[in-house]
């Protein structure tokens, strides 16, 4: 039986709004264990960890609490590897989106142990590539992409044991609609594939994900990020960055329904910067987890989680 450990990261320290850090337990409430253990999983739940409070300051040299967010992500990288060595699939559950940075980290080092190659999904309305240098805010959950590619500061990368936890070809972008002017020149500069909201109005979702998934293979492992505003916000009204135009609830089924049974990697979930809440989401967050064998449908659909705003 597949065990899942459930790791919470309640903070909203890389955000621009208050609300992140009541993810965790917004996911408890809405019956995550639950509907998981319904799938036949066996669930342990690691509880929170344990970081920081935000201290809402200005941006220094361009970044905002650039300490705070490291004890953050080092948290979250230590305990997601621990659970990774004990043969685990670490499902995460944020807090903003800064905390990918720990999460894709460890997961990258576990891929290199294992000579397997590592493909991230990165469901989101933003890309999340901007750097201190060009960010309008200095808020870093608009930065862990830079920092996975080995552009961010110091402190924030080199930690899967290369400077570049993953390589530009190693990451798909879904459901974007909202990048920053800069942002657009270094996504083009580094060569990154975006499957933006017009292309999946073109073409679907479901061929948008056979695009996404045409060269994995066995020895692939799957990391799903899921940011909670990359659905529209007539469905996830609970965000702190919601931008309109985003895929549907059912289109986002279409994303889980289309794994063609390869290994996953990570199935996460994050609150999604909501001020106050969101509603239970499919695959939500910053997570990872390398196993054996496929995991599929970890999604608020599937699993049957409750629906309706969370702890509102």
């Amino acid at each position: 039986m597949t065990t899942v450990s459930l790791i919470g990261a309640p903070t909203d320290v890389g955000a621009s709004v208050r609300g992140a850090g009541m993810g965790p337990d917004a996911l408890r409430v809405a019956g995550l264990d639950e509907a998981l253990r319904a799938h036949g999983f066996e669930v342990i739940d690691r509880g929170n960890l344990a970081g920081p409070p935000n201290p809402w300051n200005p941006s220094v040299n361009g970044i905002r609490h650039l300490q705070e967010v490291v004890q953050w992500n080092r948290a979250v990288f230590d305990a997601v590897s621990t659970s990774l060595a004990m043969g685990h699939v670490p499902l995460l559950m944020g807090g903003d989106h800064c905390l990918a940075i720990g999460s894709i980290s460890a997961v990258a080092r576990q891929c290199r142990q294992e000579r397997k190659n590592l493909r991230v999904i990165w469901l989101d309305a933003h890309t999340d590539v901007n750097t201190e240098t060009i960010s309008p805010s200095g808020n870093i959950h608009g930065m862990p992409v830079s920092c996975l590619l080995g552009h961010g500061p110091a402190d924030l990368v080199g930690w899967s044991g290369e400077r570049a936890a993953i390589a530009a070809g190693e990451i798909e972008f879904i459901g974007i609609r909202s990048v920053d002017a800069q942002e657009k020149q270094a996504i083009r500069a580094l060569g990154l594939q975006v499957f933006d909201m017009r292309h999946i109005d073109e073409h679907g979702m479901r061929n948008t994900m056979t695009e996404v998934l045409q060269d994995v293979d066995e020895d692939t492992h799957i990391h799903v990020s899921f940011d909670l505003d990359c659905l529209d916000p007539m469905e996830a009204p609970g965000v702190g960055t919601g931008v309109r135009g985003g895929p549907t609830y059912r289109e986002m089924q279409a994303v889980h329904g289309d794994d063609r049974g390869h290994r996953a990697a990570g199935l996460a979930r994050r609150g999604g910067d909501q001020p106050g809440a969101g509603r239970a989401q499919p695959d939500g967050g910053t997570g990872c987890g390398i196993h054996p064998e496929p995991v599929r449908r970890l999604d608020a659909g599937a699993l049957g989680l409750r629906h309706g705003r969370v702890g509102a």
